[in-house]
């Protein structure tokens, strides 16, 4: 089952209890179904409890309407109707539509409370809504063929602060909302308060998850450059020893070389507890800096003894 069946399951579980309410959702079905208008109202969709809920909610506004199973090869689809003449009389006058309108627009007669925009956007989800898996991404939609019901319906959803965005893909309306912390908000609102919660809980994962990645990287960073600093040191100090210049360094510095030299793969911190008396680590780099540009100037050096005894 898909994230955005769970989340329509949990909706559905979640009772209509006043009148008005179960008005604005079977409202909401007329909205976002596949058409409404003096025909009626029809309702396509793949969950069969949508289509048994949209049924449900009519019943309780005495209307009558009809479920349809249509066998297909990607799987049934429930169609709910209401055809009857005498039932669309109802409905058009229970929303206030003559079903003649060119362009359908959402009417503010059917919502008598808050909560009945609440069932009426949690009803449009059903109907047309869709969400990814939150391990994947995250992305809650509402798709519609109606232009100025998307409109309508984006501007409910940013009068509530869920901050919706809309765009035309493919000759569909789509309202989107992709911020992780508005989608809990209103997956909460329409009554799907676990799919928040596995929404928060994905969030807290990925960012530990990032968290943890971000700590190891910068760990094998830093482990690489101290890699390198140590082999640098080494190489100065073999390069001082084959030259027989060792023995020409301050004494610290040749204790330096030598215990360098003894431990090649011990850390910087390690390596100064090894002095008697043991150094600090920003000490003990100090020293490691001289012994390289010791051997840096070494060619110098080497160059300028030549010169000398060859006068």
């Amino acid at each position: 089952m898909s994230f955005s069946q769970e989340v329509k399951n949990e909706i559905l579980r979640h009772r209509i209890t006043k009148p008005c309410c179960n008005a604005a959702a079977a409202y909401a079905v007329a909205c976002f179904g596949k058409y409404f208008d003096d025909r009626g109202v029809v309702l396509q969709t793949e969950n069969e409890g949508v289509a048994n809920f949209a049924q449900k909610v009519y019943r309780r506004c005495g209307i009558q309407g009809a479920i349809l199973r249509k066998d297909r090869p990607t799987g049934p689809v429930f169609e709910f109707s209401v055809k009857q003449p005498e039932e669309v009389c109802k409905l058009l006058e229970l929303f206030g539509h003559t079903g003649k309108e060119t362009t359908l627009r959402i009417r503010p007669q059917p919502f008598k409370c808050q909560k009945c925009v609440q069932a009426f956007i949690a009803t449009a989800f059903l109907c047309c809504g869709t969400m990814t898996d939150p391990e994947k991404s995250y992305n809650l939609e509402f798709l519609s063929t109606r232009h100025y019901l998307s409109q309508q319906l984006e501007a409910m959803l940013a009068e509530h602060d869920f901050h919706p965005h809309r765009a035309l893909r493919k000759g569909a309306n789509t309202i989107y909302i992709r911020a992780a912390d508005h989608i809990e908000d209103l997956l909460t609102f329409m009554g799907a308060g676990g799919a928040a919660m596995r929404i928060m809980d994905q969030r807290l994962y990925n960012e530990m998850r990032n968290k943890t990645n971000r700590l190891s990287n910068c760990e094998t960073a830093n482990m690489g450059k101290s890699v390198q600093a140590a082999v640098q040191v080494q190489m100065a100090i073999e390069r001082l020893e084959a030259a027989d210049a060792l023995s020409a360094l301050p004494e610290p510095l040749r204790q330096t070389a030598r215990l360098r030299l003894q431990y090649p793969d011990l850390p910087l911190a390690k390596l100064a507890q090894k002095f008697d008396p043991p150094v600090s680590k920003a000490g003990l780099s100090h020293r490691f800096k001289r012994i390289q540009e010791a051997a840096r100037n070494l060619p110098a050096a080497a160059q300028t003894e030549k010169d000398q005894n060859d006068a």
